[in-house]
């Protein structure tokens, strides 16, 4: 017994030393790969600087599709995209907004997305106007009378394009305070004088509208230098377009001077009907336990103020390269290889929420899913989304990580679910184990987060190729986990808003048709 027990036992070693050897060999070819044959400025070139922007419904976001499908046959990867639904179509045509008088100059201007075309030769000579202070209703209907054909301000001026770092940084206490004082003091006159119009500040727009303005100027900044946050157009039939925070300021101060300013508009866009909306779905196909899944996950959608470079082009492109890498080391994985380049989830996780709703037969057979989605960043925190037995799968997986990486990751188990923020949690509500790989700021939410200035430049690559890593090994650790992962759910604690006991978030419905008017 005792020799067939030492022989059983050495038997084993010797699988467990061939396993070990393994995992270091592959973990060593995929750090070598990420580091000496990266693959991500070319492809945030090819993605940002060539595609562009990928507004959900625009051309860009299907040439973005077609691109990635592409990309994936030259890596020998299977990959195809798939509709969830449908949106309104639309696409970005030339802003040019010129200053004709009392002086000549071009505004940096841009149109919102999903804005009406202005007139087809353009907006001749038209007085720019913002609000009066209104002493009653009736004064804001005396005004609306006067604004036909004119181009209305509807945001607060900004007292100052600084900062507060700037301002902390640079100023003395007394103006840190003024200033401070000055912007609260102005947006609290500011709204109070639009709540006389019985409206606010987004559901005056549709009144100015009606009232035949022929343009609205708007401008939202982001706190940061020359940095506005660019959403969608409030308008159904007139443009919408922001001014950046300066050129917009001086618009206002010279209404607020008597100094009548003067503008010509171009606003070209093109309406294209319902178009069809995609996933781009990318599979390596598992040997093993081919019915098994680990996932990664990335929006590939974006606002298109800029070209989508940190929100989400950086998420993308990062899980592109994972995929590309495990390809070329690892083949022939144990489970099944998915990555999910995600439609419209910044109208609400639609093309995530879609794909659970469309496939449970992955979805409830997912090992693991790794989402990145906030930034340029390293990887610095790794929550265990309310998952009660997350910290032994990936405590044992990150131990794998180079110390260098690992390091700088804060953990937190088994934390608690997430509710909407990116698209791991449609699946967390789904019950499938799905985990963010939250970046570090780079002041994300001043600067790029659904801002004009989210580009190429903001891209920190070496950051990037430390995600690489970590994803990459954290995936292969996953497919090779004789394990499967538990899906036991914590008991959550008490809302510290509510002080009532937290629930799990619960699957929702996409929006399958969105963007109509």
């Amino acid at each position: 017994m005792k020799r067939r027990f030492l022989a059983l036992s050495m038997g084993m070693l010797l699988i467990a030393s061939v396993s070990i050897a393994q995992d270091d060999q592959v973990i060593a070819d995929i750090i070598k790969e990420a580091n000496e044959n990266s693959q991500l400025e070319n492809l945030a070139h090819e993605l940002m600087d060539v595609v562009g922007p990928r507004l959900v419904g625009t051309p860009q976001m299907k040439n973005a599709n077609d691109w990635a499908v592409n990309k994936y046959a030259g890596w020998d990867i299977s990959a195809e995209n798939e509709q969830w639904g449908e949106w309104r179509g639309w696409e970005r045509g030339i802003t040019h907004v010129d200053m004709v008088s009392p002086r000549i100059v071009s505004l940096n201007a841009m149109q919102l997305a999903w804005s009406p075309n202005g007139p087809k030769k353009g907006i001749k000579n038209a007085d720019v106007v913002g609000f009066p202070t209104f002493a009653n209703k009736q004064a804001y209907t005396d005004w609306l009378g006067t604004i036909k054909g004119k181009v209305v301000m509807v945001s607060m001026p900004q007292p100052t394009g600084r900062p507060d770092y700037n301002w902390d940084k640079f100023g003395t206490e007394e103006s840190i305070a003024k200033i401070k004082k000055d912007r609260n003091e102005l947006s609290t006159a500011w709204n109070k004088n639009i709540s006389v119009s019985g409206f606010n500040s987004r559901t005056i727009v549709a009144e100015i509208e009606k009232a035949g303005a022929a343009a609205i100027f708007s401008s939202r900044w982001s706190r940061g230098f020359g940095a506005n946050k660019i959403f969608s157009a409030g308008t159904e039939s007139i443009p919408n377009i922001d001014i950046s925070l300066e050129d917009y300021a001086m618009l206002y101060r010279m209404f607020q001077h008597g100094n009548s300013a003067k503008v010509n508009v171009v606003s070209e866009s093109k309406e294209l009907g319902n178009v069809p909306v995609f996933n781009t779905i990318a599979t390596i196909q598992g040997s093993e336990k081919p019915n098994e899944y680990v996932m990664l996950s990335a929006h590939f959608d974006s606002w298109d103020g800029g070209t989508g470079a940190t929100d989400n082009g950086t998420g993308s492109i990062l899980m592109m390269e994972v995929m590309r890498i495990l390809k070329k080391h690892y083949p022939n994985p144990k489970r099944t290889i998915i990555v999910g380049h995600w439609g419209s989830e910044e109208q609400g996780l639609n093309g995530s929420r879609a794909f659970v709703e469309d496939h449970p037969e992955i979805v409830d057979n997912i090992q693991v899913l790794f989402n990145q989605d906030n930034g340029t960043g390293r990887a610095v925190n790794l929550s265990g989304q309310g998952f009660l037995n997350s910290y032994e799968y990936l405590g044992r997986w990150m131990a794998k990580v180079p110390r260098k990486i690992s390091s700088q990751i804060e953990t937190n188990f088994p934390g608690t679910p997430g509710g909407g923020g990116s698209d791991y949690a449609s699946f967390v509500a789904a019950g499938a184990p799905a985990f963010s790989l939250s970046s570090l700021s780079w002041d994300y939410g001043t600067y790029t987060w659904h801002t004009n200035l989210d580009t190429y430049d903001k891209i920190v690559f070496d950051d990037v190729r430390s995600n690489v890593v970590l994803a990459a090994i954290l995936t292969y650790m996953a497919s090779e986990d004789p394990e499967t992962t538990s899906r036991e759910r914590s008991v959550l604690p008490l809302s510290r808003r509510t002080g009532d006991q937290m629930t799990w978030p619960t699957q929702r419905s996409p929006n399958r048709k969105g963007g109509q008017n």
